[in-house]
C-alpha cells in the first residue's frame, strides 16, 4: 500500500494558465499538462495553444534563474530546459513562471500553476481546456506593432488598410480576426 501511494504522487496534473503580458484585453489560455512534462515540451505546448509557429528563440525565466534551448550561435547563462520538469520549477499552487518567446518582438507570457490535480492515468495530456482572443501574428512589431495592425485593419481609410490585408492574408491564409480562439484546432493540434 505506501508502495502506491508513494507511486501516485511521483505525478499530478498540473493546470496553468498562460496569459500573454501586456495585451488589453487579455489573451490567455488555460491548459492541463502533466507535472513530469519537460520545458522543452512546455514550449511546444505554448507554442500550439497560444498560436505561435515556433520561429525564434525562447527562454524560461524564474526569479533569477533562467532555462532555455543550448544553442552554440547564441551562448546564454540560461540553463539547458531539456534537463527539467515543469514540476521542479513550479512546486506550489499560484506559483509563476515568464516564458518569453521571440526576443526582438519580446512576447512574455506568464505562466501561473493554477491547480495541482490528482494524475489520472486514463486523462489525455496536454489538453486546452479553455483560450481568449487570437495571438497576435508573427514577426508584428511587439505589442506596439500588433495594436498599429489592428488599428490599421479595422479602419478602411487607414493608410496602411490595404497592406496590412495583403499582409495577414499572406501570412495566414486568410482572414485574422483577434476575437477568435479556435479551441478545438488547438486540441487536434496537441494531440498530433
Amino acid at each position: 500500500m505506501a508502495t502506491r501511494l508513494a507511486a501516485k504522487s511521483l505525478r499530478s496534473i498540473y493546470q496553468l494558465k498562460v496569459t500573454l503580458k501586456g495585451m488589453r484585453p487579455p489573451i490567455w489560455r488555460r491548459i492541463l499538462v502533466a507535472s513530469t512534462t519537460k520545458l522543452d515540451d512546455i514550449h511546444l505546448i505554448l507554442q500550439i495553444v497560444m498560436g505561435w509557429t515556433n520561429s525564434h528563440l525562447h527562454e524560461f525565466i524564474q526569479g533569477q534563474a533562467r532555462y532555455g534551448e543550448p544553442d552554440e550561435d547564441f551562448p546564454s547563462d540560461a540553463q539547458d530546459e531539456t534537463q527539467y520538469r515543469l514540476d521542479q520549477i513550479l512546486k506550489k499552487e499560484k506559483e509563476k513562471l515568464i516564458y518569453i518567446y521571440d526576443f526582438g518582438d519580446g512576447w512574455e507570457h506568464e505562466v501561473v500553476l493554477e491547480k495541482i490535480l490528482p494524475f489520472e492515468t486514463s486523462a489525455v495530456l496536454p489538453i486546452c481546456l479553455k483560450g481568449c482572443r487570437a495571438c497576435p501574428p508573427e514577426d508584428i512589431g511587439g505589442i506596439g506593432g500588433y495594436m498599429m495592425f489592428l488599428d490599421a485593419i479595422s479602419d478602411p481609410t487607414h493608410p496602411e488598410h490595404q497592406v496590412m490585408l495583403e499582409w495577414i492574408a499572406e501570412d495566414i491564409e486568410g482572414l485574422f480576426d483577434p476575437e477568435t480562439f479556435d479551441l478545438a484546432e488547438v486540441n487536434q493540434l496537441l494531440q498530433s
